[in-house]
Order: structure tokens, then C-alpha cells, then sequence
């Protein structure tokens, strides 16, 4: 620890061999986070510009892909600096910060894939209430509850967390996430039970809605036509693939802290990274090659391009 001006600082304890590779390190994880801004940004201004594609289900796609920018930039900035830095610290504040935009962020993408599975669920199983259920008030709404919801509830956590007394300096990640909780003197039980609470309703409630709503999508186009059940597959199935994906990755996080086995700092190193590395960076290219009319609209943009340079 280092007291400068009464800051605590923390220091990350879960680089493998950054003297050794910082420049491999710095120029892979630019790369990475280019790749995340540039094709996030990409699929969102098509929403944007093309008018087609204001509908429900593509705003939520847009919504969802924005926040994977929002999450990425919390973390990617910091850790390029970390990479070049001799040391690898963060003040307690600024950890706080971070670690409370990680997790308002991952809880806001469970709750954005809950509304697109209420979007499909409507669409597909009552097609002609869809426009006066599915109405821009209703889109603002689910927005609005989305981002604004973990992100009260994670500033409540995290003004607790600051209340805590520390006997620890070293976090064994690269980034702060809820390890924080190990640096703790003595463990909260207001602080977990508060955590537990928040992990139920924007977590556990929303994969459970999540999964309810598929399973009547299912059972509708189990007894529909063949062309309701290719409807449902092109757009329910992207969903789907990113739930599960950042559900598995995101319990696997929760939990971590939890286990008492001691992981070795490679495992560790690239467990911590799949949630920042898996979504934001795939996310793009699943929604933008499985999404018909987002798909459509790609291809016809870079065929203007290359018209316009040849």
C-alpha cells in the first residue's frame, strides 16, 4: 500500500509476466478493444440510420451493444496503462468506481436480454397486440428500468463497501471486480445480504422471465407453421446464444470469491477476462451475421464502399 494525501491505493496482483510481455500485452488488448468500439459502433449507427430498423427488437439490440462499449471502456482504458506501468495500482476509490460500473453494467445486460425476450414473446405469440403493447413509451421504459435500476442499487452496495475497514492491499485480478470483498477485515453480512438481493432481482429474476417467455415462444411454434418456427429461430436463437453464454461467465464471477480453492494466476488471469472479452467482442458479429435485416443492411454498406473506392 502507498499513502499519498491520505489515498489508499490498491495494487493488481494478477498479471502473469507483465515485465516480460507488457508490449505484447498492450498491443493485443488495443487490438481487442479497437475491435469492440469499431464493430459495436458499427451495427449501432446502421440502427440508427437506417429507419427499418427503429423497431423494439433492434433498439434493444442497439441498447445492448452500446452498453457492451460502456463496460469495455470501464475496464480496457485502465488496463492499457497498467500494461506500460511499472506499477499495477488503483486507489480505493477509484477501484470502488470501477467495480461498481463492472457489475451496474453485466446486471443492465440481463435485464436488456429479459426485455428482447418480452419483445419476442409478444411478437411471436401475440402478433396483433404487438404494436400497442411494443409503443416507444414501453421501449423508454424497459431502457430507462435497465440501466438506471443496477445502477442505483450497485451505488447503495458500493457506499457500504466504503465503510469498510481494509487489511488487505492486493487484489489477485486486473481489475476490480468482487474479489474487493476479500480485502475486508472482517466480512459484512449486511453488505452479502444486500449483494444477494441484488443478484436475485436483476440476475436470477430476469434469466428466470428469460427462460419462461422461450419456453411459450417454444411451445407456440412446436404448433405453428414451418415459417413462425424459421421466425422464431432467426430471432430468438442470437438470444439465446448470449444468454447463456453471459449468464454461465457471470455466476462463474459471482461466485469466485466464494471458493476457497486457490486458482493458479493463468487460470485466474483468463477467467476474469471472458466476461470482458467474450460478449463485447462476439456480440457484434452474432447480431450482425444471424439478424436478417441488420445482416442486409451490413452487406449493403460495404458494397457502397467498395464501390465508392473503386
Amino acid at each position: 500500500m502507498e499513502e499519498e494525501l491520505n489515498i489508499t491505493y490498491l495494487v493488481f496482483d494478477g498479471h502473469v509476466e507483465i515485465n516480460k510481455y507488457r508490449y505484447l500485452y498492450f498491443i493485443s488488448f488495443s487490438i481487442v478493444y479497437i475491435l469492440i468500439i469499431c464493430s459495436n459502433s458499427t451495427i449501432v449507427y446502421l440502427i440508427w440510420k437506417h429507419q427499418d430498423l427503429h423497431e423494439p427488437m433492434y433498439i434493444f439490440i442497439a441498447a445492448l451493444l452500446l452498453n457492451a462499449v460502456f463496460l469495455s471502456t470501464n475496464i480496457y482504458p485502465k488496463l492499457l496503462i497498467d500494461f506500460l506501468s511499472e506499477k499495477q495500482i488503483i486507489s480505493h476509490q477509484a477501484c470502488l468506481v470501477q467495480y461498481s460500473l463492472f457489475y451496474a453494467l453485466g446486471s443492465s445486460e440481463f435485464l436488456l436480454l429479459a426485455a428482447m425476450a418480452y419483445d419476442r414473446y409478444v411478437s411471436i405469440c401475440k402478433p396483433l397486440q404487438y404494436p400497442t403493447i411494443m409503443r416507444k413509451r414501453t421501449v423508454s421504459i424497459f431502457l430507462a428500468v435497465a440501466w438506471l435500476l443496477p445502477a442505483c442499487q450497485q451505488m447503495g452496495l458500493s457506499a457500504m463497501s466504503a465503510n469498510q475497514k481494509l487489511c488487505s492491499f492486493s487484489l489477485k485480478v486486473i481489475f476490480c471486480n468482487n474479489t474487493i470483498y476479500k480485502l475486508f477485515c472482517v466480512a459484512s453480512r449486511a453488505v452479502s445480504v444486500f449483494g444477494l438481493f441484488i443478484l436475485s432481482n436483476v440476475v436470477v429474476l430476469p434469466v428466470i422471465f428469460i427462460i419462461f417467455t422461450y419456453t411459450r415462444i417454444l411451445i407456440i411454434c412446436y404448433h405453428s407453421s414451418k415459417e413462425v418456427r424459421k421466425k422464431a429461430a432467426q430471432t430468438c436463437l442470437p438470444h439465446l446464444i448470449v444468454l447463456i453464454n453471459y449468464f454461465c461467465l457471470f455466476i462463474y464471477d459471482v461466485i469466485t470469491v466464494r471458493l476457497e480453492y486457490e486458482f493458479s494466476k493463468p487460470a485466474r488471469l483468463i477467467m476474469s477476462l471472458q466476461l470482458v472479452l467474450y460478449n463485447p467482442l462476439f456480440n457484434p458479429f452474432i447480431y450482425g451475421l444471424k439478424m436478417k435485416e441488420i445482416s442486409k443492411h451490413l452487406k449493403s454498406s460495404f458494397c457502397q464502399e467498395k464501390t465508392f473506392f473503386f
